[in-house]
């Protein structure tokens, strides 16, 4: 054997013990995270409620999937509602769908290993500044570019779906309609460490989003880069939608980025308001996978009907504050008529009878 054959079998031996330690280390952060934190504190509200799915593995890390995606969606759906933006997140989930379609076609035929989270990651993000580009280039506007790429990634995911005849259609099912068998732990893991670094970037660049959010105008007249901050937005939807694509699927994750937005809108203030959707999106979720674990129905499907029954309460309460608020200030309204009456009646009886006695 030669002396440089020998120093690439050293190399790649090297190479891969270098890998080694950086795989153990991920092995054990997911087994503290999912085991020795949420797993041990959900097996603790177990044995205290006396709930026996808590105690599941399977439903711990379907719990997990859920919280985070309760959390990063309504906190990228305020910005794009304000910004009425929100048909993006349709789009980067059809983009997602070409993604996935990517990585199974891409596996299927040269028989590697690729997850097709990564690809619908890479696929959503590139989608996510094509729009971007079309709008600021082009000279589209911002609903035509949406369609434009809409429709394109749906027609390359059809066309990736059929070139194997059919042959990756029942893996992409469970992507289509979401599924809690995807949550595996390394799924779980990934998931939470797109949340929290979409949470993290939201913190970081909080204040320039609100401002373009509200006052483009005003941003760019301060020297913003509203298009940057912009493409940024688009960005961290495209992370929000792969990370909710396992529980909701292609075809309803963009629902977290909107309807737990619009079940908040009663609330005052910015902040608050988000607050208020992530507890809407908290219930729907939650909710939404344990009756799919009970019921054994689609997981996204769920999700979205609770969170459409969170939304219409939301309204017919607000409505009903109003109803009695109109009420009380008609009420009140009468009273100072009815006071009103009484004082004058009352002043009139003492000038008549003061009349009579100086006459």
């Amino acid at each position: 054997m030669s002396g440089s054959a020998l120093l690439t079998g050293d190399a790649l031996a090297s190479s891969a013990d270098a890998h080694v330690p950086l795989a153990i280390s991920f092995d054990r952060a997911v087994d503290l995270v999912l085991d020795d934190v949420w797993g041990a504190a959900l097996d603790l509200l177990a044995a205290a409620t006396g709930i026996e799915i808590l105690a599941s593995p399977f439903m711990q890390r379907a719990y997990l999937a859920a919280v985070c995606i309760a959390v990063i969606g309504p906190l990228v759906g305020s910005f794009l509602v304000h910004r009425e933006m929100a048909m993006i997140g349709d789009t980067l989930a059809h983009s997602a769908f070409a993604g996935v379609a990517a990585g199974l076609f891409v596996n299927g035929v040269f028989a590697l290993t690729i997850p097709p989270l990564v690809t619908a990651l890479v696929v959503a993000a590139a989608a996510a500044l094509a729009v971007q580009a079309l709008v600021d280039h082009a000279g589209t506007y911002r609903d035509t570019s949406l369609a434009i790429v809409l429709t394109g990634s749906f027609a390359v995911g059809s066309v990736l779906v059929t070139a194997t005849d059919g042959g990756i259609a029942v893996g992409i099912n469970a992507y289509l309609f979401g599924s809690l068998a995807t949550v595996s732990r390394v799924n779980a893991a990934v998931l939470l460490a797109m949340s929290v670094a979409v949470g993290g970037v939201v913190a970081v660049a909080d204040r320039p989003l609100v401002y373009v959010t509200f006052d483009e105008v005003g941003a760019r007249a301060a020297g913003l880069g509203v298009t940057r901050y912009t493409q940024l937005l688009a960005v961290l939807t495209a992370v929000v939608v792969v990370a909710a694509m396992q529980i909701m699927g292609v075809i309803l994750v963009a629902a977290m980025l909107v309807i737990p937005v619009a079940a908040a809108t009663p609330v005052r203030g910015f902040k608050r308001s988000i607050a208020a959707a992530v507890g809407a999106g908290l219930l729907a979720t939650v909710a939404g996978v344990t009756l799919s674990y009970w019921y054994d129905v689609a997981a996204g499907g769920t999700i979205v009907l609770v969170a459409i029954g969170v939304y219409g309460v939301a309204k017919a309460a607000v409505r009903v504050r109003r109803g009695n608020q109109t009420r009380k200030a008609g009420a009140s309204s009468r009273t100072d008529v009815v006071d009103s009456g009484s004082s004058g009646t009352a002043e009139s009886e003492a000038t008549d009878a003061a009349d009579s006695e100086g006459f």
